[in-house]
């Protein structure tokens, strides 16, 4: 493009140009995001800017909020968007290509009125083409032929031209959004939000936005002295991955997980319609209908916090005294100068916000840009003590721990914390956030003075009750079950042991009361005297029911029931004249099958006479033995007879006995 023309847009782009709001304060979450609040004075007239990064626009479209101080008000604000550059010039009745000649972009432009000057001597007129030459003697040169105010037209040189501007307002106006579009896209990543205001006159702006940010992260130091006291030093650390520095910000860290999510505000949402044809000419919009919403109530509920839940520390060091993770070597101490507390300025101000707990630094904090930096927001003497842990499931050594109660009257931040023992480093824990006047334990190092084996014994069933009511009878059984933890102290001095029991589904404790129970243990305290093994025993029982229908019981289960439950008398008497009736059940069955069996035998002999007599009748001479088989025939006849009158007897006295049983079994109570 001809340099000639560089003179001419230098007034368009400055209309570009917007104030920028510095940033002023800076609150920082746990769940990724951080509170910006700009502010700064404007110019009568002038425009803020606020400049984004392009995956930013999300959460400031979702979170800005304004406010103007002086009088005007905010009528509304602008941003870039985020369509692809080609879609945004679609709009523009004009391009500027590649390597496009000054002569081709004017060409676009005809009828938009223009004026070129050429020393002092201005030239206006209506663009009518304009042409790049192509001739050999003339190539590079560009022309533009106007049509002037007097009605000549003239064909003026480009390159002559010492300033060339717009007359047009609109066409003035699109050629600078045209520029700015294009100057936009040259950054990707940035995207800017215009403030327009009704005022006219100066003015004080300050603008809040939520956008992603790096979590803080919070670090401790517990350092141990000669004595009890312990100190309990914390840090933040925080990030700085913006575009600018931040200057003498006030600086908040904010302890807590409110909830939080993207939601696409930034991005243009298209909608594809369909293509319809009606036979009529008129064109008919297609309607979509609106699905209905069923209202309905949200269950609610609440979790109860266990305190004093265990953090797993990083195992580390050796040693064996309490805290004995304190890395020494024999005959001196490779630590020259002992671990103290940090001279630090710690200047901040905790403050309780709902659910949420914030520290606010009462000096202002400046990390430049793509920096990092730590910040010291505690340091206090704490209520703490030293002991051992132990879990079955991290092996025969109990760890080296702490007890740590948060006196500090803050919220503590969960991360990560280094311990100093009698100034030498002992090893490393992590806690979760710890609330003021909470208590939580650390463990740091493994213990090798100590160790310790479980034993575990499980004991008989026992029925501790027997109960009987609606023909069901319900026996509580108990089991016993005995674990005991032989605990060796190889050291020369006393120690306090905590054990973690784990807590069972359905047992509970008999012999001992733990100092403290989590979600899933027992916790018990024990104190260990040097080079002593102690032993501790943790009884504890589990009940469970059984039930049985008493109409399926067997004479001989009801017998078992009275002689291996404790029952009492009355009880015993009321299922030892079931189990009789019962029994007598049994026996009639037995009866009733005999005869049955009998009946069937007699049956089958019977058929046999009468095929025989059938044979014999055919056969001369065997009379007598036919009347033999007749005799016969009539005998068994009487036999059945008789058996088919003890079958309805016996099964009469069955009925009985099963109304009897049934009634027997519907009073049984005890």
């Amino acid at each position: 493009m001809n340099n000639r023309f560089i003179p001419g847009i230098a007034a368009i782009v400055c209309v570009l140009q917007a104030a920028e709001l510095p940033v002023r304060e800076v609150i920082l979450f746990k769940h990724g995001v951080g509170f910006f609040s700009r502010a700064g004075e404007l110019k009568a007239g002038e425009t803020a800017r606020l400049d984004f990064k392009a995956g930013d626009m999300n959460d400031v479209l979702k979170s800005l909020t304004v406010e103007e101080k002086g009088g005007g008000k905010i009528v509304g604000l602008r941003y870039d968007s985020s369509e692809p550059l080609d879609k945004k010039l679609e709009q523009f009745p004009f391009g500027v290509g590649e390597n496009f000649a000054l002569s081709a972009v004017l060409d676009q432009m005809k009828g938009a009125r223009i004026e070129l000057r050429y020393g002092n001597d201005p030239v206006n007129g209506q663009i009518v083409s304009g042409r790049e030459l192509t001739d050999a003697a003339s190539r590079g040169k560009e022309q533009l032929v106007l049509l002037l105010d007097s009605g000549e037209m003239r064909t003026l040189d480009l390159g002559a031209a010492t300033g060339i501007r717009f007359l047009d307002v609109g066409v003035q106006r699109q050629f600078a959004d045209y520029l700015r579009v294009v100057a936009q896209a040259r950054s990707k990543e940035k995207r800017s939000v215009y403030l327009d205001s009704t005022s006219a006159a100066a003015r004080a702006l300050v603008a809040n936005y939520m956008i992603p940010s790096p979590v803080w992260k919070s670090s401790y130091r517990l350092v141990y002295g000669a004595g009890a006291a312990a100190t309990l030093e914390g840090w933040a650390i925080v990030d700085n991955t913006t575009d600018e520095d931040w200057s003498n910000v006030r600086l908040s860290l904010v302890s807590g997980r409110p909830i939080s999510f993207i939601s696409q505000l930034y991005e243009p949402k298209y909608r594809q319609r369909q293509t319809v044809q009606l036979a009529e000419e008129d064109s008919v919009e297609p309607v979509v209908y609106e699905g209905g919403i069923v209202s309905g109530g949200v269950a609610g509920g609440s979790a109860g916090g266990v305190i004093g839940g265990i953090i797993g520390g990083v195992p580390g060091g050796s040693g064996g005294g309490v805290g004995g993770g304190a890395y020494r070597v024999a005959g001196r101490n490779p630590v020259r100068t002992l671990v103290k507390d940090s001279t630090v300025s710690v200047a901040t101000e905790g403050i309780e916000r709902g659910d949420l707990f914030e520290y606010r630094f009462d000096t202002p904090v400046t990390v430049k840009r793509s920096e990092s930096a730590m910040l010291p927001f505690l340091q206090q003497k704490i209520t703490s003590r030293k002991l051992l842990i132990y879990q079955e499931t991290l092996g025969p050594n109990p760890r080296s721990a702490a007890e740590i109660t948060n006196s500090s009257g803050k919220t503590l931040d969960g991360g990560p914390i280094t311990v100093y023992d009698d100034g030498v480093y002992a090893g490393e824990a992590l806690f979760e956030t710890l609330k003021a006047g909470d208590k939580r334990l650390i463990s740091y190092a493994v213990d090798l003075g100590t160790r310790v084996t479980t034993k575990i014994e499980s004991g008989e069933e026992r029925v501790r009750q027997v109960t009987a009511k609606q023909g069901i009878v319900r026996s509580r059984i108990s089991i016993e079950a005995t674990k005991t933890y032989t605990i060796r102290n190889v050291d020369a001095k006393a120690k306090t042991l905590v054990i973690e029991h784990p807590i069972r589904d359905g047992f509970k404790l008999l012999n001992v009361k733990p100092v403290e129970t989590t979600s899933k243990a027992y916790r018990f305290e024990v104190k260990l005297d040097p080079k002593i093994a102690t032993t501790f025993v943790v009884k504890e029982e589990a009940l469970y029911e059984d039930a049985q229908a008493v109409s399926s019981l067997t004479p001989n289960l009801i017998s078992s029931y009275i002689s291996g439950r404790p029952l009492s008398d009355a009880a015993k008497r009321q299922l030892a004249a079931i189990g009789d009736r019962k029994q007598q059940m049994v026996d009639t069955d037995e009866q009733i099958r005999s005869i049955e069996s009998e009946m069937s035998e007699v049956t089958r002999d019977q058929s046999r006479m009468r095929e025989n007599i059938a044979s014999l009748n055919v056969v001369s001479g065997q009379q007598e033995q036919v009347q033999r088989y007749s005799r016969q025939l009539a005998e068994g006849e009487a036999k059945l007879a008789a058996l088919r009158d003890q079958q309805r007897d016996a099964r009469k006295k069955k009925q009985a006995l099963e109304a009897e049983v049934a009634d027997l079994i519907g009073k049984l109570e005890f």
